[in-house]
């Protein structure tokens, strides 16, 4: 295919964006009675919500109950094309379907409805055409009508989708805020990958796969060393005989004492800690700890159980895992 000499791609990309932000705006419009009652059955449904549609709009709709199942709505993916031909089998009593279509008058749209109000369940049209065939025949309606597509020709779906993407997040966002989802719930259907890990790992989870170095507050300069050395962290808390946390020595520590150029002999850990360690508890998150490590520019912190010192967590901890 032969390049239009003559188009200027930034203005092309400008334009398509500047037409598909302008019909986004426009949705706001179509938030209306029926879009309330959407998000109420649906949060209130004792099944499944089963979104289905044909071309573009069967993509969209995958997407859209990949939201919904990742947010705490059990939604259920249908081919419009498939479902009569034995996919309606996955549709239950207690189900609501969504039919996505720009024109809604596709054959497959037309032949799948009717059979739709016959199993009688609540059906939602998510339509650009509020006079077609599927919005005429659905209980509630979700208006995604567009002026015009971004593709020059008015042709291929793409504001349209647009459209369609976005009032299905703002249904998602709408349930999110009705069930009061958390990042705690959200972190149980996201324990996979780097974002899970941010939602549930604990700074416990990390420090209890090493040794805890430690010393006590009269050990040597030799057996500071060789803590540190032994459990490979650059690191080990002090502590008195009752196992208290005293303070800490750091490889940062030891240099800056031999710098000085003092007898070693007498040095015990307790000339060279350095008090008010940076701490922080076994349950906390291991994002928060990043955090703190970043706001205080170091790459260790003293894991605690409450008063008692418990281990150590690594910025290479963090690392290792993907929260960084």
């Amino acid at each position: 295919m032969k390049r239009n000499q003559t188009i200027n791609i930034g203005q092309v990309a400008k334009r398509t964006i500047g037409m598909e932000a302008s019909a986004i705006n426009d949705l706001q419009q179509f938030i209306d009675a029926d879009f309330e009652k959407v998000v109420e059955k649906i949060a209130q449904c004792e099944g499944r919500l089963v979104v289905t549609g044909i071309g573009k709009s069967a993509i969209i709709a995958q997407k859209i109950v990949a939201t919904f199942n990742s947010t705490g709505t059990p939604a259920l993916f249908m081919h419009a094309a498939d479902a009569i031909h034995g996919d309606l089998g996955m549709i239950r009593e207690e189900d609501i379907v969504m039919c996505i279509s720009k024109s809604g008058t596709s054959a497959e749209i037309k032949v799948l409805v009717p059979l739709v109000k016959n199993f009688g369940n609540t059906l939602v049209a998510m339509v650009g055409n509020t006079n077609s065939f599927l919005a005429q025949e659905a209980d509630l309606v979700l208006n995604t009508t567009v002026s015009q597509e971004a593709c020059p020709n008015n042709l291929a779906p793409t504001t349209s989708t647009t459209a369609q993407l976005v009032m299905g997040d703002a249904l998602a966002v709408c349930l999110i805020e009705w069930h009061g989802f958390t990042a705690a719930d959200f972190a149980k259907f996201h324990p996979g990958g780097a974002l899970g890990k941010k939602l549930y790992l604990k700074v416990g989870d990390l420090s209890k796969q090493h040794q805890s170095p430690q010393v006590l507050l009269n050990s040597s300069l030799r057996e500071v060393i060789v803590e540190i050395s032994s459990k490979m962290l650059g690191v080990t808390a002090v502590v008195d005989e009752n196992g208290l946390l005293q303070g800490i020595i750091t490889d940062g520590d030891l240099r800056r004492m031999l710098e000085k150029d003092v007898p070693t002999a007498a040095v015990t850990a307790k000339d060279i800690m350095s008090l008010h360690p940076k701490m922080i508890q076994q349950d906390q998150l291991a994002i928060n700890a990043l955090e703190m490590m970043r706001q205080h520019d170091i790459t260790q912190l003293l894991v605690m159980d409450g008063a008692r010192y418990q281990g150590i967590i690594h910025l290479h901890d963090l690392i290792r895992e993907g929260i960084i």
